[in-house]
């Protein structure tokens, strides 16, 4: 299985923990899959305060899945950044959350945002995988390295995390960005997903 992650959805991640970078934040992908690949289409930043399994989490995902449903999407993947940069394992929260999309998904993915590498030129995420719903998430480990020329994940174009970090630096758009907490905090703040 391959995955491709799309501008919108690479953006979205990057924005999402630029916008919190001493928070952990998480939020769910969107995409469906075709001829043995999935695509990434989309990303819903769902939290920065209440991370764990909360009523708030459980509400932001039956609302995606809603969302994602009515355009012809599926939920396929999971995505967290830490609060601390040399933080990059995948969160017992984010094993079960991953773990509930792969019951509906089985080509499910998990990506943990690596700190080290936001503000680079390199991707800045590292995938796990998991046999099933049910087994541990694990990086992926696989060869050759993932994001890297031949490797079964790939950005849709090569100088997306270049892009990401001029249009933090030069535009702010982070600034721009709410995830669910934001708009739960204050209904003015959209999400940066499409209203329900």
């Amino acid at each position: 299985m391959s995955y491709t992650l799309s501008a919108t959805s690479y953006f979205k991640i990057f924005f999402h923990a630029a916008k919190h970078p001493h928070k952990p934040v998480n939020g769910v992908l969107l995409g469906k899959k075709s001829d043995g690949e999935v695509i990434i289409e989309d990303a819903v930043p769902l939290l920065h305060h209440w991370t764990s399994l909360s009523p708030m989490m459980e509400i932001g995902l039956d609302l995606v899945g809603q969302y994602a449903d009515s355009v012809g999407l599926k939920l396929v993947g999971y995505y967290q950044a830490s609060d601390r940069l040399d933080d990059t394992s995948l969160v017992p929260v984010g094993e079960k959350i991953a773990g509930k999309i792969k019951e509906g998904f089985t080509d499910a993915v998990a990506f943990v945002i690596d700190g080290d590498k936001l503000g680079t030129d390199e991707a800045a995420l590292i995938p796990y995988t998991s046999l099933s719903a049910s087994s541990s998430w694990r990086p992926f480990s696989g060869n050759p390295v993932p994001f890297s020329q031949g490797s079964s994940f790939r950005l849709a174009s090569d100088d997306l995390p270049r892009r990401a970090v001029a249009l933090v630096r030069d535009e702010r758009r982070h600034q721009k960005f709410g995830d669910f907490d934001d708009h739960l905090e204050d209904v003015s703040i959209g999400m940066s997903f499409p209203r329900f």
